[in-house]
C-alpha cells in the first residue's frame, strides 16, 4: 500500500528518502476520518509517528498551496519530552517540509535561549521544543503564538513520567482554542486520558501500539548470566553480533561511567549518554556515532529517549528495567523503518522472575540462554576474517607488495603475520561463568572478592579481588618466573581485564598464569617456568595496546613451597589500601595492646552516662570508685593536677 495523494513537495521529499510504504500508525493518521479532527494515538516507538504527525499536519499549515509563504508567527508547536527526541523530530521535519520551503527551529533545554530568541524573531513555520524551554520563551514573550494552528505531544506519556504535566497544562492553556491538538503516546494512562478530556474536543482515537508495529522487526534474547559477569556478559555479546551501532542501557548514571570505562579499556570505540552531560557534549556523541567514530553507546533511559540511529542493530540492557514499557522503549531503538534488529536482556538469578513476568506483560516471546563463550567468538572472527580481508579488488600496487613479500617470507608467515594483525584490532572476548556453578555457594560469599591463600583460589579469574591483591588459580606448583606491568591500581589496573590482555600479548593459557599482585603503579605477576622463555619474546613484539609495557623482573620474589604458602597469610605489598580485621594469631607491632579484654567486650564511649558519672556524681580523685579513665588526651576540668575551682553563690 502506498502513501495516499499528497502536496508534491511532501511527495518529493518522501521519494528522495525511499518512503513508498506507509506504516499502519501514517495510514491510520491520513483516513478521511481523521482529517483535521484532534487525534489521541498510541503507537510504539519505531512506528513511524513522527512522520506520521508530520504529514497529518500539511494539510493544515500549507492550506491549499504547495510552498510556504515568508515565516512569521509559528504555525505549529511540537512538545517532547527531551532534548534529543526534540532535536530529532526538528530533523525529521526539516526534510519533510525542505521543497515546500518550510523552516523549522527548536527550542530545548542546554542550548543559548538567545539564539532561539533570534531564531523565533527571524520567524519560523513549527517550532520544535522540550516543555521548560517552550514555557520560557511563552512567559517572556518571545514565542508568537497567535498564528498557531495545532500543538503536537509527542511521547506525552513519558512528559508526565519525567514531571511536565504542570508545563504542558500551561502550553495548552496558553495556545488559541481554535487550534487542532494531537497527542502520542505509547500508552493510554489515566493521566492521558484525563489530559485528553480537559484539553481536546470530541478526539479520534487510534490505537495501533499491538502486534501491528511493536516488537514484529526485533528478536529478543534473555541471556542467564552470574551477578558479576555483566561487564564480561556485554563485551562477549558486542563482540558476537558485532552490530555497526549497538546501545547498552544502564539504570544509573554511576553504572554508565563504569561501563564505559570497562569497554574503552578494551578496546571498543564507545561514549556514553547520560543527564550530568551537557547538551553539546550530547550532542558530539551522538555524532560519532551517526559517523561510524564510535560504535557502542552506553546510556541511561532518560539520555536514549529520541535516539534514531539508521545503523542501530543490537540494544543490550545491561541493567534490568522494573517497568515493561520502559523494556519496550528501549528495544524500539532497534527495528526501526523495516530494519531487523536484535534486544538483549542479561539476567542474573535474582532477576529472573522479573524477567520472565516484563516478558509476558510485554506479550515477547524472547529466546532463553547463556552468554556467547569465548570460543564461539573465535570461530566467528576466522569466519568474518575470510569476508573482510577478500571482498575488495586486488589492485595492481597490492599484487606488487604480495610478490615483495613471497619473495622474503613463507606463505604460511605471511598468512600468520595478516591473522595477528585482523586479531590486534578486536577486542578480547571473555571466559564467562556459568550461572548455575555459583548456586550452591553461601549468600553472604556471592558476589565477594574475598582474601584467599596463594595457591588455594579455585575461582575464576574475574571473581577474583581487584586491586591490591593476589590472585592464584593453580597454586603454581612447577616452577615460575615473574614479570612486571607498568600500570597499577592509580589507572584502575584490575585482574580481570589484565589476565586476557596477558595472555593474549604472551600467547598463552590462563593456567600458565599464577599470581597478581597490583600495587599502586605496578603489577607484578607470575608465568609458569615452562612458557616464560616464549612468553619473554613474545611481549617485545609492537602491540596495540604498547603503552602497557611488560617486562621480567630482575628482583623478582622467591617462591616458596605451596604447602607452605597455604600455611601462611597472603603477604601484604606497600601501599595496599585493603585494610581488612586482624586475625588474632598475624604479628603485632610492638607494643601494642588490644582495646577491649575480650572479644565483643566494650570500653566506655565518652557519652556513656554511666562511665562518666552524669547520673552519679563523683569527686575527680585518682582511684575514686567510678571515676572515668586517668588517662586523656584533651584538659578535662577537675583533671589531676589542676585545682578544680569553687564558685560559692551568695
Amino acid at each position: 500500500m502506498s502513501f495516499p495523494t499528497m502536496s508534491p513537495p511532501l511527495a518529493r521529499a518522501l521519494a528522495e528518502r525511499n518512503y513508498d510504504r506507509p506504516t499502519p500508525v501514517q495510514l491510520a493518521v491520513l483516513t478521511e476520518e481523521a482529517a483535521g479532527r484532534d487525534l489521541l494515538v498510541s503507537a510504539q516507538t519505531g512506528s513511524g509517528k513522527t512522520l506520521a504527525y508530520g504529514l497529518a499536519l500539511a494539510k493544515d499549515l500549507l492550506d491549499g498551496i504547495e510552498r510556504f509563504e515568508r515565516a512569521g508567527a509559528p504555525l505549529a508547536l511540537i512538545v517532547a519530552p527531551t532534548r534529543e527526541l526534540a532535536l530529532q523530530v526538528q530533523r525529521e521535519l526539516a526534510w519533510l517540509y525542505e521543497h515546500a520551503d518550510g523552516r523549522v527551529v527548536s527550542c530545548v533545554g542546554g542550548m543559548d535561549p538567545r539564539r532561539e530568541q533570534r531564531e523565533l524573531a527571524a520567524g519560523a513555520h513549527i517550532v520544535v521544543g522540550t516543555p521548560g524551554r517552550l514555557c520560557d520563551h511563552l512567559r517572556r514573550g518571545r514565542l508568537d503564538i497567535s498564528e498557531l494552528k495545532a500543538v503536537v505531544l509527542d511521547e506525552a506519556d513519558e512528559m508526565l513520567n519525567l514531571g511536565f504535566r504542570e508545563d504542558m497544562e500551561f502550553i495548552l492553556e496558553t495556545t488559541p482554542e481554535t487550534r487542532r491538538t494531537l497527542l502520542f503516546s505509547a500508552t493510554f494512562p489515566r493521566g492521558i486520558v484525563a489530559l485528553a478530556k480537559q484539553y481536546q474536543q470530541q478526539a479520534f482515537r487510534i490505537e495501533v501500539a499491538g502486534d501491528e508495529g511493536g516488537h514484529a522487526d526485533i528478536e529478543y534474547r534473555a541471556i542467564r548470566i552470574a551477578p558479576a559477569d555483566v561487564e564480561h556478559a556485554v563485551v562477549n555479546v558486542l563482540r558476537f553480533f558485532e552490530a555497526p551501532s549497538a546501545l547498552v542501557f544502564c539504570s544509573t548514571r554511576d553504572a554508565v561511567r563504569h561501563l564505559q570505562a570497562a569497554l574503552l579499556e578494551r578496546g571498543f570505540s564507545v561514549v556514553a549518554l547520560s543527564g550530568e552531560l551537557t547538551q553539546n557534549e550530547r550532542t558530539l556523541a551522538l555524532q560519532s556515532l551517526r559517523d561510524g567514530r564510535a560504535r557502542v553507546c552506553v546510556a541511561t533511559d532518560v539520555a536514549a529517549r529520541g535516539i534514531d540511529l539508521p545503523s542501530l542493530d543490537l540494544v543490550i540492557q545491561a541493567d534490568l528495567p522494573n517497568d515493561a514499557e520502559v523494556m519496550q522503549h528501549r528495544s524500539g531503538r532497534t527495528g526501526r523503518a523495516g530494519r531487523k534488529g536484535t534486544s538483549v536482556l542479561l539476567v542474573p538469578p535474582a532477576r529472573r522472575r522479573r524477567a520472565e513476568l516484563l516478558l509476558n506483560l510485554s506479550g515477547i516471546d524472547a529466546v532463553w540462554g547463556t552468554a556467547p563463550q569465548a570460543d564461539e567468538i573465535r570461530k566467528l572472527d576466522h569466519e568474518r576474517m575470510k569476508d573482510v580481508l577478500f571482498t575488495e579488488e586486488t589492485t595492481a600496487d597490492d599484487l606488487v607488495l604480495a610478490q615483495a613479500l613471497l619473495a622474503e617470507r613463507s606463505p604460511e608467515d605471511i598468512a600468520a603475520a595478516l591473522a595477528r594483525l585482523y586479531r590486534a584490532r578486536l577486542p578480547s572476548p571473555e571466559d564467562i561463568i556459568d550461572p548455575g556453578e555459583r548456586a550452591g555457594r553461601p549468600r553472604d560469599d556471592r558476589g565477594r572478592d574475598n582474601v584467599r591463600a596463594q595457591g588455594g583460589d579455585d575461582r575464576p579469574e574475574r571473581a577474583r579481588p581487584k586491586s591490591g591483591k593476589s590472585s592464584s588459580k593453580h597454586g603454581m606448583a612447577e616452577g615460575s618466573v615473574w614479570f612486571r606491568a607498568n600500570i597499577g591500581r592509580r589507572k584502575n589496573a584490575e585482574a580481570r581485564w589484565l589476565l586476557p590482555m596477558i595472555c593474549r600479548r604472551g600467547g598463552i593459557d590462563k593456567g600458565d598464569i599464577g599470581a597478581i599482585k597490583i600495587m599502586d603503579t605496578t603489577t607484578e605477576f607470575e608465568i609458569s617456568e615452562r612458557v616464560a622463555d616464549s612468553f619473554a619474546a613474545k611481549i617485545k613484539r609492537p602491540d596495540k595496546e604498547d603503552n602497557i609495557r611488560l617486562e621480567p623482573m630482575a628482583d623478582a620474589p622467591q617462591r616458596q613451597a605451596p604447602s607452605e604458602e597455604r600455611s601462611k597469610p597472603p603477604r601484604r605489598e606497600s601501599g595496599d589500601s585493603d585494610h581488612r580485621e586482624r586475625r588474632d594469631d598475624r604479628p603485632r607491632e610492638a607494643g601494642f595492646k588490644p582495646r577491649s579484654k575480650a572479644f565483643g567486650e566494650r570500653g566506655p564511649k565518652f557519652d556513656d552516662a554511666s562511665a562518666f558519672g552524669k547520673k552519679k556524681k563523683h569527686k575527680n580523685k585518682p582511684g575514686h570508685a567510678g571515676q572515668p579513665p586517668a588517662v586523656t588526651a584533651w584538659p578535662v576540668k577537675g583533671a589531676p593536677g589542676k585545682k578544680a575551682k569553687k564558685k560559692h553563690r551568695g
